[in-house]
């Protein structure tokens, strides 16, 4: 059964689900299935927000195109693409809106990336009232702005005898954050005998719900064939003189036909030739008024779709579940910040672990953790130039790590060391889950973990990419002299904890990891390694502490921590697939079954989903309560594929878990960071450490039953 959206009704907010997403490779847009722009950063995914609504649904911002009388909605994205298309069906009509941020094939004659949101509404079957409110809070709500709605000089009046109302654009302009914003709209129809809609810009006071600043409003009365393209976008720092703007008088004067500017809009970027204030009065005419903006933006949508349709087929998958392995692929493309190479952790910033709760928090950064299993995706899937682009963002961090020889656990997306943790007390939260924070402060904190995966990533990259240069393997060999000094430390770990420092078996395990890799990168490349002997030294000695430290005799599992041996962690899922023991090792197997448990029988599993660790029997020095680890789960499969190898029953409940986990994805097959008991999506959405765990899961599942099966 379809739900019914009540438009008169008071909107509160959108289950984080109930979302898709958009994306440039600079930054990308949430988008509800009711039509609304619900988080928004301009111009990168780290800068402040614009619409922020999912975070506070009086103040937030928003830009939302939703129809004035009851509807059911459908959304999805265009086949093997990241454009998404929200559809408002009722009795009366069916309208579709069509968001996406345009891309452009990467050749010489492609016009420059235009920072542009797009939204398309069109009305495909009867009519429908359609309202439209674009009400930007910049500066995460902080900072106010002016909005003036003016005339849009790029597009001419007509000459129709009949007056029509003059072609308007609104401009939103705040000193404070240093950005303007400016929304145009190109109003037409594609079918002969029905005319183009009339659109009216209005002023819209928010300033009771908190709003800092006017938005704007227009209602439209759509009918089928007509379509309305709404632009958001920065305008350029330029000015075209009166001549280059089309209006008949012009056209007449410089001689050429009114037809060719007749509706046109100027759309010049900053730095292109057309503008050029020395350039014929003709030229600049012609030049910035050269395309029909119907056209253009029809262009920009084949191009966009083009892009990621062109993308997505140089996948070299084959496995099963190809349809969610593409999606989480395009999604994880959506989460590359392309002028870096850097990846992501989720566009998003301080939605919940828990609704109500206080585990909120910013992940638009990169983190070294994510490196080999992003990497690892890339690789497994055949996308090279992304896997060699973050890679050399990783080699540029290890050539710029510490004077001791350290590495932050995340770097900004621009490769910055500075990433400073901040709450937001005048925004509500998500459904009033407090404090919305923006930064990170564990970008300070000790995790020895990360060179672990960050060696890996590198062991990776050599399997299947560029071959490592000498000065990089200088670098790279004193970070396993790094580990070795600190191995014996303790840290806050992978679940960045906010409290005491421990001995985490993860991040002993993760060293160990890194110690091995040097070792195999040293054998495998022929590197000189001075200290070869004692590199294995300290390795098979770390080895043997975890063994004797950090298992539980009694209860039969790996623990948490040295000092807290009655703690199950399902971080330690990964033994088997980093090789640190084989996944028929009777000490994982009896881990792993420990954890297979439910949390009543002392386990981590509910409902075929896995939690981080019980919060209530551990201080992490947070506090409050989350769902399961969509991470963990995805690991908890890996792991059971593998042992399926030598154990088929756990193969198959590998399968069962998978497909139950698919289940879970969202209505467009995206992923968050946890799901709750009653199966609701929590925290940042989209969350690529879960899409590459996916992609990771698919792959060795598919593998090991097609190895079972003797096809392989």
């Amino acid at each position: 059964m379809l739900n019914v959206n009540h438009p008169e009704r008071e909107r509160g907010y959108i289950p984080i689900a109930d979302h898709g997403l958009i994306g440039n490779l600079r930054t990308a847009a949430l988008i509800s299935t009711d039509g609304s722009v619900e988080s928004y950063c301009v111009p990168n995914f780290d800068s402040p927000s614009i619409f922020a609504r999912i975070l506070d649904k009086d103040k937030g911002g928003h830009f939302s195109i939703t129809p004035t009388n009851s509807f059911t909605t459908k959304q999805s994205y265009l086949p093997n693409s990241n454009i998404l298309q929200t559809k408002y069906l009722n009795e009366q009509g069916v309208a579709t809106v069509t968001d996406f941020l345009p891309r452009q094939p990467s050749s010489a004659t492609a016009r420059p990336l235009l920072a542009w949101l797009i939204r398309r509404v069109e009305v495909i079957r009867g009519s429908m009232p359609i309202r439209v409110e674009c009400a930007p809070a910049f500066n995460y709500a902080r900072s106010a702005h002016t909005t003036d709605i003016l005339l849009d000089t790029s597009v001419a009046l007509s000459l129709s005898p009949v007056p029509k109302d003059p072609h308007n654009k609104a401009l939103f302009s705040s000193p404070d954050a240093n950005l303007d914003l400016d929304l145009r709209y190109i109003a037409e129809s594609n079918l002969d005998n029905v005319s183009e809609p009339e659109v009216q810009l209005n002023l819209l006071d928010l300033s009771d719900k908190g709003h800092k600043g006017p938005g704007v409003w227009t209602e439209l009365e759509l009918r089928e064939g007509q379509i309305v393209t709404f632009v958001l976008r920065t305008p350029p720092d330029v000015k075209l003189p009166p001549q280059a703007h089309p209006t008949h008088k012009t056209a007449e004067d410089l001689g050429i036909p009114y037809e060719t500017g007749r509706g046109r809009i100027d759309l010049a970027a900053p730095g292109r030739p057309d503008t050029d204030q020395g350039m014929s009065p003709s030229l600049l005419l012609s030049s910035s008024c050269s395309e029909l903006p119907q056209t253009l933006l029809r262009e920009l949508l084949e191009q966009t779709n083009n892009y990621w349709n062109a993308w997505i087929r140089r996948s070299t998958y084959t496995g099963s579940w190809k349809e969610a392995v593409n999606r989480s692929a395009l999604a994880l493309k959506l989460l590359i910040y392309e002028p870096t190479g850097a990846v992501v952790a989720s566009p998003t910033f301080s939605l919940p672990e828990y609704i109500g709760g206080t585990r909120n928090w910013d992940y638009r950064a990169s983190w070294i953790r994510d490196s080999s299993f992003t990497l690892y995706a890339l690789i497994r899937l055949g996308f090279t130039h992304e896997a060699n682009a973050f890679m050399e963002f990783i080699f540029e961090r290890v050539r710029a790590r510490g004077p001791d020889g350290s590495l932050k656990i995340m770097y900004t997306i621009h490769g910055d060391k500075e990433f400073p943790e901040e709450e937001l007390s005048h925004l509500d939260g998500h459904k009033g889950s407090k404090p919305v924070r923006i930064g990170n402060g564990a970008i300070d904190h000790v995790q020895l973990d990360i060179y672990g995966e960050l060696m890996d990533c590198i062991y990776l990259s050599q399997k299947y990419g560029r071959p490592l240069g000498y000065d990089t393997w200088v670098a790279v060999r004193d970070i396993v002299e790094y580990v070795i000094a600190h191995m014996h430390e303790p840290d806050l770990s992978i679940w960045e904890v906010r409290n005491r420092h421990r001995h985490f078996t993860y991040s002993k395990v993760m060293m160990w990891v890194a110690i091995d890799r040097g070792i195999r990168l040293a054998e495998k490349r022929s590197l000189p390694c001075p200290r070869r002997s004692e590199w294995y030294a300290a390795r098979d000695a770390l080895y043997e502490e975890i063994m004797q430290k950090a298992w539980n005799a009694d209860k039969r599992f790996f623990a948490q921590s040295y000092e807290d041996l009655d703690i199950l962690d399902s971080a330690l899922l990964i033994m088997p697939l980093v090789f640190f023991s084989t996944p028929a090792d009777l000490r994982f197997l009896s881990t792993l079954k420990n954890i297979l448990h439910s949390p009543e029988r002392g386990g981590l599993t509910s409902n075929d989903l896995v939690y981080r660790y019980d919060v209530s029997k551990t201080d992490d020095g947070v506090g409050g309560e989350e769902g399961t680890f969509c991470l963990c789960t995805l690991w908890c499969i890996e792991a059971l594929a593998r042992a399926g190898e030598y154990d088929k029953a756990m193969l198959n409940k590998a399968i069962a878990m998978f497909e139950d986990f698919l289940q879970y994805t969202n209505h467009l097959g995206l992923c968050t960071e946890e799901i709750s008991d009653a199966g609701e999506a929590l925290g940042n959405a989209v969350q690529g450490f879960t899409h590459v765990t996916l992609i990771s899961a698919a792959y060795n599942l598919s593998r090991m039953r097609s190895k079972a099966s003797g096809s392989v």
